[in-house]
């Protein structure tokens, strides 16, 4: 008699219970099937069979051990793919946000890449709109500028006509006017001319003649202003009076001729330096 419950026991040792029960269920089954047909003659060979059996049964739970911790191996393999994925799903999550930060900063960046290239076509057009203006500004200044060098030499020529006429009334009228000032004789007749100065230069001057004082002789130098200023009257002595002297004959007589004063005062400047003073209206 076979005890179910004991080989029951046994094989609750390698298998699952569920397992172990089916196959106690089915041994038992056999064996009474075997009971019933097998002779005590073949219960030797019955024996062989069911031990060749058992072994078989070893050999198997030892397979399902190694499946079993092969199943372990695969779980444990399983528990890390999965974390690795869970985490490679994170990364993912990580990776599209920062992506979509990037695409709005691109976005930014485009918008701002376009109001720059608005900015520059406004400031190129500013810059041909102000171009153009400085050129008509350059021309129009050229313009002023050679309208002022025409009044300039007209003004220029105008002065010079004035200075000239100035000029021509003064030796017509000095040779009178200084002969009954100061007792000069007028020697053949008053003129424009250079005289060398120091250092050999011709320097221009405006009125040129010869005199004589009490049987001497002397030198008349003198110049003509529209305007006449203490400042001309001191360039008048360094730049004529003083240069010339030793470079005529006799002693310079210094003279001016003016049509007005531009200074209360330069009147008697003018005679402290013992230089003859006329005005236009004098002639």
């Amino acid at each position: 008699m076979v005890d179910t419950f004991e080989i029951l026991d046994e094989l609750k040792l390698d298998f699952e219970p569920k397992q172990a029960e089916r196959l106690a269920r089915m041994m038992g089954q056999m064996y009474r099937e075997l009971a019933e047909t097998v002779k005590r003659a073949d219960f030797e060979v019955l024996q062989n069979v069911l031990s060749r059996l058992s072994d078989n049964v070893e050999a198997l739970s030892e397979k399902v051990n190694e499946l079993a911790e092969a199943q372990k191996r695969t779980e444990l393999r399983v528990g890390e793919l999965t974390r690795a994925q869970h985490e490679l799903a994170e990364a993912q999550k990580r990776t599209e946000i920062r992506l979509s930060e990037l695409a709005e900063a691109q976005k930014i960046t485009e918008q701002r890449v376009n109001e720059l290239t608005e900015a520059q076509k406004r400031t190129e057009l500013r810059v041909e709109e102000l171009t153009k203006a400085q050129y008509k500004t350059e021309n129009e200044l050229k313009r002023l500028a050679e309208a002022l060098n025409e009044t300039r030499e007209q003004l220029g020529g105008i002065s010079d006509t004035i200075g000239y006429t100035l000029e021509n009334e003064a030796f017509k009228a000095l040779p009178n006017l200084l002969h009954r000032d100061y007792g000069l004789v007028v020697v053949g007749r008053l003129k424009r001319g250079y005289i060398k100065d120091k250092k050999g230069r011709p320097i221009e001057v405006n009125i040129i003649g010869e005199a004589t004082s009490n049987g001497k002789k002397v030198s008349i130098i003198g110049e003509c202003k529209v305007r006449l200023s203490k400042k001309a009257i001191k360039e008048f002595v360094k730049r004529r009076v003083e240069a010339f002297k030793g470079r005529v004959e006799g002693e310079i007589f210094p003279v001016l001729v003016t049509h007005m004063i531009s200074e209360a005062d330069a009147e008697d400047f003018a005679r402290d330096n013992d230089i003859a003073l006329y005005y236009s209206y004098d002639f």
